[in-house]
């Protein structure tokens, strides 16, 4: 406990540090514990760029972690949690969330694991990037915020999570939207070689596998990432600030270490942690979806990303699949806010 203690002294002033200053928390929050507005069948519109950033920065004990995130909306509304992916941020919402909070609902946005403020509790506990400890961050978050079920939606790094708490935790999911679909899978099906053009757009993976990548990645994350953003949405023309808006959370202390840490998995070339096993063997046998969902996929997503007519028969609930046009690439909530809001509307409310 005293090393627990020590661990979270000694990022109080980080935390603080980086809200205040890094991530350059501006703009007012969007309706904290207000009345809740007047329930609409379609999210207000609002054009993609327009919200400053978010309110002012919360933090909570939670599990392993002690989570930095964001509300917006009423406090008593329907809870909706967002979650992001890599190398993204909370700011992926920024244009989603007074969607929602307009529409009534409790609006909330963690940073994973490596990301902003979110810090390990404990110094020595291993910096694991295994979706099974991901997803198991987002039911103690919940936990935590005293929320027993909730509506949830990401993207990348953010649906797999999703994904998995909807497949093994049913009961503290509501409804999910999901970008890109299915994407629980396994070290096994990791190994399996894919074609040549597939392998092609997994570069940064096998970079990630090597000594160089790692350090490479450390020295030149803000390139790298801004790369990654160019590659995967092609058609966004973001600007420097949108993107150091949110590269700014690539700089917490862990993040290097959990990104590796998290594709090396994937390839069988990095340990776990035994307390997973259970959980990554369920995921492992690629359990069926059942809560409502909607999957979503941009026309001009230049990432990594199954077709739905590969995915579709994991869903047995009420399903939905939308292809949004529009030159939008895999960054979706950023990119198209309207029908990412319109999408967590739709199934929380169907």
């Amino acid at each position: 406990m005293e090393k627990i203690r020590s661990s979270r002294e000694i990022d109080q002033t980080r935390r603080r540090l980086l809200g205040a200053a890094a991530l350059g928390l501006v703009a007012a929050p969007f309706g904290l514990g207000g009345p809740a507005a007047a329930q609409s069948a379609s999210a207000p519109a609002i054009q993609p760029g327009v919200a400053a950033s978010f309110g002012p920065l919360r933090n909570i004990d939670a599990g392993l972690l002690n989570i930095g995130y964001v509300e917006a909306g009423p406090a008593g509304g329907p809870p909706v949690i967002l979650l992001h992916g890599w190398p993204y941020d909370i700011h992926s919402f920024v244009d989603v969330a007074p969607q929602l909070a307009s529409a009534g609902y409790r609006v909330i946005v963690p940073y994973l694991r490596g990301y902003g403020t979110t810090r390990f509790l404990d110094i020595g506990t291993m910096r694991n990037g295994e979706p099974a400890a991901l997803a198991q961050d987002i039911v103690d978050f919940m936990d935590a915020l005293k929320i027993e079920k909730a509506t949830i939606a990401g993207f990348d790094w953010g649906a797999r999570t999703a994904n998995i708490v909807a497949a093994l935790w049913p009961e503290r999911c509501k409804a999910m939207v999901s970008v890109s679909g299915y994407l629980i899978g396994s070290q096994e099906a990791g190994k399996a070689p894919l074609p040549p053009q597939a392998e092609l757009q997994w570069w940064y993976q096998f970079y990630f596998a090597t000594e160089r990548g790692e350090q490479g990645y450390a020295k030149n994350r803000h390139d790298f990432s801004r790369l990654i953003w160019q590659l995967a949405s092609p058609k966004w023309a973001f600007d420097d600030a949108t993107f150091d808006r949110s590269a700014a959370a690539f700089y917490n202390v862990d993040h290097v270490a959990i990104v590796i840490h998290n594709y090396r998995w994937r390839l069988d070339l990095a340990k776990g942690e035994a307390k997973y096993d259970d959980i990554e063997k369920k995921l492992a046998a690629f359990p069926a979806i059942a809560v409502p969902t909607i999957t979503m996929e941009g026309d001009a997503n230049g990432a990594p990303h199954p077709p739905p007519s590969t995915y579709a028969r994991r869903f047995t609930g009420k399903y939905e699949h939308r292809d949004i046009t529009g030159g939008i690439g895999h960054n979706l909530p950023q990119e198209a806010p309207q029908a990412f809001a319109q999408a967590v509307i739709d199934i929380d409310r169907g």
